[in-house]
């Protein structure tokens, strides 16, 4: 059986109060003496009452703005399902006053990226959720925005720091370990294994620690990792380097990329018909059709849709529903190979 929805003025009747002094105990405001409080407690328990915090809010005419700082997923089609997933979110919850504003940046360029930051500040929004692709210019608006008291959420790139932000992502530093796994169970021993950082950022540190933890725990050779640094700023240059590269180490057995970029290289292995196992992250089309030629051995997928969604998403349950706030949500890491790739839905 359907419980009956009391009223204010029901539950006034029941506690024998006025429908003023059950106002101010439900919201909390205003004077109330100890007998009328226990009065209406006394009958909000018996009735097992629960607030709607969604039709107070509605009531109250209360709009709550999230300003995303994104960048261009014209310029880096990795970002094209992080920007589905704000999407996704601002239409869910668009009916319930949650405002959401996007402030796309240039992936390369830190001018845009300030300039962008600098406006969604000014807009006085009451959360920033950011990829923080440069971490001392994040680190700068994280400080304003601590002194402005606008909440914060990071997703896709973690950075330390002594605020309060929450992070939405994956522990990159064991997404890192779980490639050296999949590299180490493909190889024979004294295999000479490369990590590939393509356009570095801060964050690929953290997956390069990662991996080479994983040959540290096994005490293998350490001649036998190698760190090499690209970038595809120029494609021809890129590809006169890697070719350089691969030339005079024709030994190497094994190339772990440490972001999206894994088509960049094996467009380069082709052409040099060298044969190495090769291990990267995210789905982008490339990436896919090379995993299901057999040219990518595997991906890890980092979810940025699902990360996206969720930094509106926590917000504006809190916002609405006055719940928890996460500190740190880890998404679990899914190997992603030939066989499962098309059933891989977020």
């Amino acid at each position: 059986m359907t419980k009956k929805k009391h009223t204010i003025k029901d539950i006034a009747k029941l506690a024998g109060v006025s429908k003023g002094t059950v106002d101010r105990v439900l919201h909390k405001r205003g004077k109330v003496s100890k007998l009328a409080f226990e009065k209406v407690d006394k009958v909000l328990k018996e009735i097992e009452y629960l607030p709607n915090p969604i039709a107070r809010n509605l009531k109250n005419n209360r709009s709550y703005r999230i300003c995303v700082l994104i960048p261009d997923a014209e310029i880096d089609s990795y970002w094209i399902p992080a920007h589905q997933g704000i999407c996704d979110a601002e239409k869910e919850f668009k009916p319930f006053r949650i405002l959401v504003e996007k402030y796309i940046y240039h992936p390369k360029e830190k001018n845009t990226f300030i300039e962008r930051s600098k406006e969604a500040m000014l807009s006085n929004p009451d959360v920033l959720l950011m990829a923080p692709l440069f971490q001392e210019e994040s680190l700068l608006i994280l400080k304003q925005c601590k002194e402005k008291k606008i909440r914060v959420a990071l997703f896709n790139n973690y950075i330390t720091t002594n605020n309060s932000e929450i992070f939405i992502g994956q522990d990159l530093g064991q997404s890192g370990k779980i490639a050296a796994g999949l590299i180490d169970k493909m190889i024979e021993a004294r295999t000479k294994v490369v990590i590939f950082h393509i356009n570095k950022e801060p964050h690929m540190q953290l997956k390069e620690d990662g991996f080479k933890s994983y040959y540290q725990g096994k005490k293998r050779d350490s001649q036998l990792l190698e760190t090499q640094t690209f970038t595809t700023e120029n494609h021809i240059q890129f590809e006169n380097d890697v070719s350089s590269f691969l030339k005079n180490n024709l030994e190497i057995g094994a190339i772990f990329v440490t972001n999206s970029k894994a088509h960049e290289l094996v467009k380069v292995l082709e052409k040099h018909k060298h044969q190495a196992i090769v291990v990267g992250y995210d789905l982008l089309k490339e990436n896919v059709g090379y995993l299901k030629d057999g040219k990518i051995d595997f991906l890890i997928h980092q979810k940025p849709g699902r990360q996206a969604y969720l930094g509106i998403g926590y917000f504006a349950e809190f916002f609405l529903f006055g719940k928890k706030l996460p500190s740190k949500k880890l998404l679990p890491i899914d190997i992603i190979s030939a066989e499962n790739v098309d059933y891989i839905k977020d």
